[in-house]
């Protein structure tokens, strides 16, 4: 059956570009591998996919078994051999994504789509894909609510369960529910508004808001500065009645981590000579600097512990779900 292995899904949703949605997609992904969960990344952001530049795998491509695409690795299971040295209690899962972008010929090629395609290529992700056991898979929107979005909830509703308890005894994905970014600004959380009316027209629970962007974390002491407004996801979930999950510093770690990643064909081949020596000088200092996982990186990031925090608070949301249905 579709999304075979996939035990809940979540949506990660945001009003309005340039929140941050994907970076937060990310993030959660990655904190919930720390805590042990095995994740997928589905990235439906069809015209701007973002998530394989953030993992660092843009030159990847999937490939075809007769169960369906399989998605792109970016970190696998911590085998047991490595607990002992592991710095964490828990024993790392794995984390793949998928996306439009690893189907591309070259990664520059503009996706020019009607609706039709869209909502084609978008269930086709959902029934040609195979994850295999996948305790969370989390699905990367594109901003507002157009074709991809009413598609991803119909093709949802239909496939996957709303109750945990329905969904546990048929072996069917449960629908958690969504996330849904913000920044501060009045300008982005009117859009989140929409949103949570999309929402809840569509049936899909709201998990809760995410703040992103509130604020700026210094990389040297972690004191965090205001150069934004501050506060303004927190009073529009209030006031529309959903949880508010907390606020994320801009973290310039995070930044410089995802900058990293880039380390294979970034440099423009009609730069002149010096400036690609320079690029490839620097890139290649990255490599032998630190040549981690990405999600062993990550673990030096001020925002990790605030995205433990979140993906603490939506394991239990979903489980005193699971235990009321």
């Amino acid at each position: 059956m579709p999304l075979d292995g996939v035990k809940k899904i979540v949506l990660v949703l945001s009003g309005k570009g340039g929140v941050g949605k994907s970076s937060v997609t990310l993030q959660l992904a990655l904190a919930l591998s720390l805590q042990g969960k095995s994740v997928g990344i589905l990235d439906i952001d069809l015209t701007g996919p973002s998530i394989p530049r953030l993992v660092g795998k843009e030159n990847e491509k999937i490939t075809q078994s007769p169960r369906g695409w399989i998605p792109v690795e970016v970190h696998p299971t911590e085998l047991a051999a490595n607990q002992e040295e592991s710095s964490s209690a828990t024993p790392r899962g794995s984390l793949r994504c998928m996306s439009v972008g690893f189907l591309l010929r070259d990664r520059g090629d503009a996706v020019i789509w009607r609706g039709p395609k869209k909502t084609a290529m978008v269930r086709q992700f959902l029934t040609d894909v195979y994850w295999g056991e996948t305790d969370y898979l989390l699905i990367d929107t594109p901003p507002g609510t157009s074709d991809e979005h009413i598609s991803i909830g119909e093709s949802l509703l239909t496939m996957a369960s709303t109750s945990s308890t329905t969904a546990t005894s048929q072996n069917i994905p449960h629908l958690a529910g969504a996330v849904l970014v913000t920044t501060p600004q009045a300008v982005a959380t009117s859009d989140v508004r929409k949103e949570i009316n999309f929402c809840a027209k569509t049936r899909i629970p709201v998990l809760g808001v995410i703040e992103n962007m509130s604020g700026y974390t210094c990389p040297c002491c972690g004191e965090v500065s205001n150069i934004f407004s501050r506060g303004g996801g927190e009073v529009m979930a209030t006031e529309m009645g959903v949880p508010f999950l907390g606020r994320v510093p801009i973290d310039i770690k995070f930044g410089q981590l995802v900058e990293s990643q880039k380390i294979e064909g970034d440099i423009d081949s009609d730069a002149d000579e010096e400036m690609e020596v320079d690029q490839a000088a620097t890139q290649q200092s990255l490599v032998e600097e630190d040549n981690r996982l990405l999600v062993d990186k990550y673990r030096d990031c001020w925002s990790l512990p605030i995205f433990e925090g979140f993906t603490k608070s939506l394991l239990e949301k979903v489980e005193s779900s699971a235990s009321q249905t």
